[in-house]
């Protein structure tokens, strides 16, 4: 019987902890999350499957530089970081892999700039629609967006 009650108060010691860890895990990623603000989120979409185009501003007001690496969401199946550039005359886009975002630094994706590139839609989507974005930082911080749908001509 004592063995029992030993074996008992070990298994809730070891989940009591187990929930402590988890607890202050999350109370940090969002106090990291925190320094960070993320504002006029807006996807801007074409008729059909055509991909569509994420901007937004981006306001590290953190002590410390962050790296953005990426981004996702459950309505596109696959979401890219562009640039919009001219040479001589001609657009050109290409994906890039990250940005340095410095302390008290603002980054703005918009039109003919940086972007986020949204491809293959999962299910239709429209005007006034919002869409679940997750930006992901180098240090594994995760940072939710909910992105407005808005028309290509309001930009």
């Amino acid at each position: 019987m004592a063995y029992l009650m030993h074996k008992t108060m070990i298994k809730r010691t070891c989940r009591q902890l187990a929930f402590t860890t988890c607890a202050l895990l999350l109370t940090a990623g969002v106090a990291q999350a925190q320094s960070l603000d993320v504002t006029n989120a807006r996807l801007s979409l074409l008729p059909g499957n055509t991909p569509g185009a994420g901007y937004f501003e981006l306001h590290n007001t953190g002590d410390e530089g962050v790296t953005l690496v990426g981004a996702e969401s459950p309505a596109f199946e696959s979401v890219e970081m562009h640039i919009s550039s001219e040479h001589n005359g001609m657009a050109h886009m290409h994906a890039f892999e990250s940005l340095d975002i410095g302390p008290d630094e603002r980054i703005e994706f918009a039109p003919k700039g940086q972007h986020l590139m949204f491809m293959r839609r999962v299910a239709p989507l429209n005007e006034g629609d919002e869409v679940e974005v997750v930006l992901t930082f180098s240090d594994e911080q995760r940072l939710p967006v909910t992105f407005n749908v808005v028309s290509p001509a309001s930009l």
